[in-house]
């Protein structure tokens, strides 16, 4: 793999750019591997990259039925945040935070990280003291934020209207380090790293069956045939119910609909992120200029990739009174992802009834922030059968009544 840098940009243009390679190789499948990593999006390419780098497990396989990157990694509003109440769910989300941080120079590849910084609006006394008692519990974690004033809420994002005629804003918590990146970049940006360690990156190639003998995995089926492997890890979201029946288990978890838009894009007005949770709305600005706008998830389970005319009244309708400005903005695209939402609103990292088949699934909402966190936490699960930032979010919790409550952190997923 070639190194990215300004000589090779400039070297490169001397020869009218034709001496670039392929960011990562179109791999055939072989017939075993010693891991196989089921799902091509950012979960799934992080833990096949840590996997090499941390582990050395090199001989991995990611499967794809469609394209890198074409499902939740490229279907969110790309909000990085770790300011989550429960310990577990603070650790994990700030590993990996702090990971994107410097994900572009560890990959490589400009990951277009931005810390603008996110504001979660307080807009009901109840809200008040939820945020409050978060920032006291992240102050605790070693998670800096703080309860902040409307007027500074306003002074760090002009264009709100704090007297909103439902919900007048009382407050706010502030992650000064949250923000964004660009999702696309990510997914790139490991799948780049993973085949340069000479793993395979496999499209269009969707499982259609677990292979298994004596309880323990030893490979899958797809439509470009038999695959074997040691362990399987399943990395696919909104899909890992039915994965998991496959494989002869249930999950405790449902699939709906989050639906996000963008605006045309305007002059820079907004250089923080902004979270409504009460009215289900939030809003950024992208580098384009485009006002990225995201709501609630759908009242209903469902498997659609696509938006409808009911999301965007409600969460526009909701943005409107606290920023009027938007009320003038035409929408310039829409788009739905499928999420996989636990009854505790927190993710499942665990081992599974089968020997050798590892879960990651249960993100909700929160998927894209967690990224990084996720695939090094996973990755060591694969490579150690234990890691201390998973201990708490396997299945077994659900069963013990053992639950990690984030429906207040997780914001639009309840």
């Amino acid at each position: 793999m070639k190194k990215y840098s300004v000589f090779a940009v400039a070297r490169e243009a001397m020869r009218h750019h034709t001496g670039w390679t392929r960011a990562w190789r179109d791999a055939a499948p072989k017939k075993h591997y010693d891991a196989i990593i089921i799902g091509a999006g950012g979960h799934g390419l992080a833990t096949a990259y840590y996997l090499g780098k941390n582990f050395g497990i090199t001989n991995v396989a990611i499967l794809e039925k469609g394209w890198l990157g074409g499902g939740n990694t490229g279907r969110n509003t790309t909000i990085i945040r770790s300011n989550y109440l429960q310990d577990p769910s603070a650790a994990i989300y700030e590993k990996s935070r702090s990971l994107y941080e410097t994900m572009s120079q560890d990959l490589n590849y400009n990951v277009m990280f931005s810390p603008r910084g996110v504001i979660m609006l307080a807009q009901t006394e109840h809200e008040v003291r939820g945020y409050q008692r978060t920032a006291h519990a992240n102050m605790l974690q070693g998670v800096k934020t703080e309860f902040i004033s409307p007027e500074k809420v306003k002074k760090l994002v002009p264009i709100i209207n704090l007297d909103g005629p439902r919900y007048p804003v009382l407050g706010g918590l502030w992650q000064a380090r949250g923000g964004t990146a660009r999702h696309d970049a990510v997914a790139w940006g490991y799948a780049r790293a993973c085949s340069d360690m000479g793993m395979d990156v496999i499209q269009r190639c969707e499982v259609t069956g677990i292979r298994s003998e004596g309880g323990k995995v030893v490979g899958v089926r797809t439509n470009r045939g038999d695959i074997g492997c040691n362990k399987l890890g399943m990395v696919v979201a909104g899909h890992s119910g039915h994965l998991a029946e496959m494989a002869g288990f249930r999950l405790p978890i449902e699939s709906v609909a989050l639906q996000a838009l963008v605006s045309e894009p305007i002059k820079p007005c907004m250089d923080v992120v902004v979270m409504a949770n009460t009215v289900h709305g939030y809003m950024s600005q992208s580098d384009k200029g485009e006002m990225v706008i995201g709501g609630g998830t759908d009242g209903y389970n469902n498997y659609t990739q696509r938006g409808s005319f009911h999301h965007i009244e409600e969460t526009v309708r909701a943005l409107i009174e606290t920023f009027p400005m938007v009320s003038r903005l035409k929408m310039l695209r829409q788009w739905g992802g499928i999420v996989d939402v636990t009854g505790d609103r927190s993710p499942i990292l665990s081992k599974t009834p089968v020997d050798g088949i590892f879960i990651n699934c249960g993100w909700g909402t929160g998927g894209f922030k967690a990224i990084p966190g996720s695939g090094w936490a996973m990755a060591e699960l694969m490579a150690k059968g234990r890691s201390s930032l998973t201990d708490a979010f396997g299945m077994e919790r659900f069963s013990e009544g053992r639950f990690i409550d984030e429906s207040v952190a997780a914001g639009v997923a309840h």
